[in-house]
């Protein structure tokens, strides 16, 4: 199976700047995936990574191989929609090669694991057929809206307690 830009768009949230992969040219479902990245000089990182030597950040390129993994768990989920893949662990990640603009990244995710709410996978990344970056990724499937979190009280002492303390400094200061 392949899917073009429009089709990964609807996989994942990611939008520019930070949507790292471009086609996906093969696609096992439940399985392996391989991805492809267009590495070009307009990339907003390589202003400040390094100007005069660029070269892609290496967390980046394990973001990549990460949202490759988070397309293979979106496939498989039926309300993908009102779900995200959320990257939860990076390990053994080794970096062989620099990126550079002009390279075209090709990024394999292979799947260790996979359960409808987390998963572990493998992922490489190659330029030019030479290994660049490889790392094992580890996921989490959570709802797409975070649920509101409960509101401090504007005064955590309420109640007796504050009446009690009022009565007791206004007793020590004469004032009541």
């Amino acid at each position: 199976m392949i899917l073009d830009i429009q089709e990964i768009l609807g996989f994942l949230p990611h939008r520019y700047p930070f949507l790292l992969i471009d086609r996906i040219v093969e696609f096992e479902r439940a399985k392996r995936l391989v991805a492809l990245k267009n590495v070009t000089i307009n990339e907003p990182f390589f202003q400040g990574h390094f100007p005069d030597y660029p070269i892609m950040p290496g967390v980046l390129v394990v973001e990549a191989m990460a949202q490759a993994g988070g397309i293979i768990m979106m496939y498989e989920l039926p309300d993908r929609q009102s779900k995200l893949v959320v990257f939860t662990g990076i390990e053994r990640a080794k970096f062989r090669r620099p990126i550079t603009p002009g390279d075209q990244i090709r990024i394999e995710v292979e799947v260790l694991s996979f359960r409808l709410r987390a998963g572990r996978i493998q992922g490489r990344a190659f330029v030019d057929g030479k290994l660049a970056c490889e790392a094992t990724l580890t996921c989490q499937v959570v709802p797409r809206v975070r649920a509101a979190r409960a509101a401090a009280p504007a005064d955590p002492e309420v109640g007796e307690a504050r009446v009690e303390r009022e009565a007791a400094s206004a007793a020590v200061t004469g004032t009541e």
